[in-house]
């Protein structure tokens, strides 16, 4: 049982008037339950945050398939494409390709019949192979590759992916076909739309402590240099990661803090206008910090129009 001192809150700014903490997290890094002080939420469990399955109080889990977002690079024999725009891609002109629609299915694959390309698909999967032209001169067999470019368009997850080919004297390709802004809203919907503002918090606040970020979660470069904060002088406070939250109009950031000397945190002191113009909640991992152990503290904030 964790002392009392060591429990992660979130402060929301409204509560501060009342001087009590929206929401205590006990446990959190346990995965247990919230419990609410002055708040509505109560026995708000959060599971698998990772995998984007959410519940929420008194009502059946929400699930989304779970997706893993790769930057659109290639990498290795891995190319990831992003849709709505013409990624240019490489494909082995000799071998089986393999594109992968990620967190859903590929409806249909366009491109041009008349080319001697064999396209096959199943479900998320579809499968390029270029067509390997041979001529038997007298019993000597001459084997002639494309490298003529083909332009394909997938339909994966309700939107276009069209890739720009071109056939390479390389190694079978994988093309991953990773959501788009739109698709992460919708997921991002999906998770959080059914939960009331405070229970959103929650749930980016634990799967930022749990390190279970679902992939609809877009990563931002975090922000450079170490930042001083008045209320904690001498403190090494540093940015670790920031996320955006699309279609939820939230982002937030995970901060490392490191004292010189044993201190005691008030997470009020994190609603300092540094960490951003709108801060919605701010939650630390535990409030005793001994000197050289360093502490996260996470700072959720609403977008600007929200």
């Amino acid at each position: 049982m964790p002392k009392p001192a060591d429990h992660a809150r979130v402060t929301h700014p409204l509560a501060l008037a009342l001087a009590v903490p929206l929401l205590s997290l006990s446990g959190v890094t346990g995965g247990g339950a919230l419990h609410a002080q002055n708040a509505v939420v109560q026995h708000f469990a959060v599971q698998n945050v990772g995998n984007g399955n959410l519940q929420q109080p008194n009502a059946a889990p929400h699930n989304i398939e779970p997706q893993h977002i790769a930057d659109p690079v290639t990498s290795g024999r891995t190319i990831a494409a992003l849709p709505d725009q013409t990624s240019t891609i490489r494909l082995s002109n000799r071998d089986v390709n393999h594109v992968v629609c990620l967190g859903g299915e590929i409806e249909d694959v366009k491109f041009s019949a008349e080319k001697a390309i064999a396209v096959e698909k199943a479900g998320s999967d579809a499968w390029i192979k270029f067509l390997v032209k041979e001529i038997d001169d007298a019993g000597q067999v001459t084997r002639s590759y494309v490298t003529q470019p083909s332009e394909f368009f997938v339909s994966c997850n309700g939107a276009i992916y069209a890739l720009y080919a071109e056939p390479s004297q390389i190694p079978a390709q994988t093309v991953t076909l990773a959501p788009g802004k739109a698709q992460r809203a919708r997921a991002n919907d999906d998770l959080l739309g059914p939960l009331v503002e405070e229970e959103r918090a929650v749930s980016i606040t634990l799967a930022m402590l749990q390190d279970r970020i679902p992939a609809s979660f877009s990563s931002v470069a975090p922000r450079a240099g170490a930042l001083a904060l008045a209320a904690l002088p001498g403190a090494r406070i540093i940015e670790s990661r920031r996320v955006e939250i699309e279609g939820a109009g939230l982002s937030a950031s995970e901060y490392r803090v490191e004292v010189a000397a044993d201190t005691t945190l008030d997470e009020r002191a994190f609603l300092d206008h540094i960490f951003g113009a709108r801060i919605f909640a701010v939650s630390a991992d535990h409030l005793a910090l001994k000197a050289g152990e360093p502490g996260r503290v996470i700072v959720v904030r609403r977008e600007a129009g929200q």
